[in-house]
């Protein structure tokens, strides 16, 4: 089974491509977003340590984290946020290689996949097999932005601006899948790339 880590900027087109592994490869996906929203959640590891740093006031009314007020809490406040992020995303990873551990044990599936926005400044280029990193030309990013989830061009600038570089990602990663065109293009792009 071979670890891929997948990476890129917001608008790069991740979540298509992922969709097609799934319906084409025998693999399994992991979400990174996915799993810090539900380490987070009343009886898992970071639950009682984030209501503790940050006060009953972030808990909603059925008593489990409340994703917004949490996030307006840390939201400039580089300090609190360096607090959380270490909170999380040490049982964001303990959760993912315990999943890779099941998944080797397992011996059913020949790809795992972790996407994650921040697996170069997390150290997974060191911790997995490869990285891939899945490319957009940043008008096109930003035109993806503006139609599927209504960003302004202020809130895309300011998203892409505290993003690695696109020389930052392809430095570190070993594969490039340009998904400025078709879908179609970027598939064929995957497919060689899981050949080779």
């Amino acid at each position: 089974m071979k670890i891929i880590g997948i990476t890129g900027g917001v608008g790069a087109g991740k979540s298509e491509l992922l969709s097609y592994l799934v319906q084409n490869y025998s693999c399994r996906v992991l979400l990174a977003d996915e799993v810090g929203n539900r380490v987070k959640e009343p009886g898992q590891p970071c639950y009682h340590a984030l209501v503790k740093l940050l006060g009953e006031s972030v808990l909603d009314v059925n008593k489990e984290i409340d994703r917004k007020r949490m996030a307006d809490m840390i939201f400039g406040d580089e300090h609190l946020l360096q607090r959380v992020n270490a909170i999380i995303h040490p049982a964001v990873e303990d959760y993912i290689f315990e999943q890779i551990r099941i998944e080797r044990e397992r011996g059913q599936i020949a790809f795992f996949f972790v996407e994650a926005a921040l697996l170069i400044e997390c150290g997974y280029d060191r911790k997995l097999d490869e990285l891939w990193y899945i490319y957009a030309e940043p008008e096109i990013r930003a035109k993806r932005l503006r139609e599927s989830r209504g960003y302004s061009d202020e809130k895309i600038h300011g998203i892409m601006s505290s993003q690695l570089s696109d020389e930052e990602f392809r430095r570190v990663c070993k594969v490039v899948i340009d998904n400025s065109g078709t879908l179609e293009q970027a598939y064929e792009q995957i497919d060689a790339a899981l050949r080779a």
